[in-house]
């Protein structure tokens, strides 16, 4: 039994030893990585006509009987023989597809794709843009949609689809569309602004804990984690909600000149079956059933840039899955 205890031990210590050897890794790979990593990004195209061709076949090979697949085979040869001939050329739909988070990381690649696009466009092409946001910081949010507005600027149109959720900044994004599209339970609206902060000043005054904050100007400080709040800080801080609310009222209406943003305007949020009939939407349709209709009429390109993450985030990101996998608990 002594053995076993020794033994655990042992292995306890070994265990922290590799652990403290791994954090010192990360970290010494993250400062090289600040002075020499760069974030770099590659623009992948991929031509959607060609994945729902391949599809087609699949499925004509497998159902078919060897005299219809003859007959079917036939016909697709004499469709494309006649397309070569006539030589049209099909304009193009540009595909994005935009994840949300709270800070809008996304932009960072969608400011890159749509630069992309202006480069090549021409005023007969299109955008689509595959929206899914519950929204987040107004700044970023905003940012955001500026990028959107550039397409409209080039007078190419702009859809937006949102399957699952568009809210709050991502219904700002959304707002900048020509046509906005949304999947029938779709949720949509959301304009409001919200703020929100605990405040630890009684905790710490129970402890006899002093909390000190120097600051200069009257309202660099309104409301605070630690120190008292008042009721000037209270006021101020509900003075540049309010204000921050009307400037995203003020870009709705802009852009979405058909809706009664007042009665749209109150933080709640709809399915997109209720938000069509406030015109928050202009059809029920999902992304999928846009682009198989547009297959036909153009050449559906997907556009994204992906970004090379630098080594030092990728390791940091492997230890914190690793750790996570190992203990249950989310590092810091």
């Amino acid at each position: 039994m002594e053995f076993l205890v020794e033994y655990g031990l042992f292995l306890f210590k070994l265990i922290s030893v590799i652990a403290a050897v791994v954090i010192l890794f990360v970290l010494f790979f993250a400062m090289v990585g600040k002075v020499k990593d760069k974030t770099k990004g590659m623009l992948e195209i991929r031509k959607l006509n060609d994945k729902y061709e391949a599809y087609h076949h699949a499925l004509s090979y497998a159902s078919k009987n060897k005299y219809e697949l003859k007959s079917f085979l036939k016909s697709k040869k004499k469709i494309q023989k006649q397309r070569d001939k006539e030589k049209t050329s099909q304009h193009n739909l540009f595909v994005l597809t935009f994840n949300g988070d709270i800070k809008a990381s996304a932009v960072t690649a969608l400011r890159e794709e749509i630069t992309a696009i202006l480069l090549t466009a021409s005023p007969q092409d299109e955008v689509l843009l595959r929206l899914e946001s519950g929204g987040g910081l107004v700044n970023a949010y905003g940012l955001a949609a500026s990028q959107l507005n550039r397409i409209k600027e080039a007078q190419i149109k702009l859809t937006v689809a949102i399957d699952r959720v568009a809210a709050s900044g991502g219904y700002m994004m959304a707002a900048v569309a020509d046509h906005i599209l949304a999947a029938p339970f779709a949720i949509i609206g959301s304009i409001g602004v919200i703020a929100q902060l605990p405040n630890f000043h009684r905790y710490l005054k129970k402890k006899s804990i002093d909390f000190e904050q120097l600051h200069a100007g009257e309202y660099k400080r309104t409301l605070s984690l630690f120190a008292e709040n008042t009721a000037k800080g209270r006021q101020k801080m509900q003075e540049e909600i309010d204000d921050t609310h009307e400037l995203f009222k003020t870009f709705i209406q802009q852009h979405r000149r058909q809706v009664e943003i007042e009665h749209i305007a109150t933080g709640e949020h709809w399915l997109a079956a209720r938000a069509l009939q406030l015109k928050l939407v202009d059809e029920l349709k999902t992304s999928d059933d846009f682009l198989l209709s547009a297959r036909n009429r153009f050449n559906l390109l997907e556009v994204e840039y992906k970004i090379k993450k630098p080594f030092s985030k990728r390791l940091a990101s492997s230890v914190s899955n690793a750790y996570y996998q190992w203990t249950g608990v989310i590092p810091p």
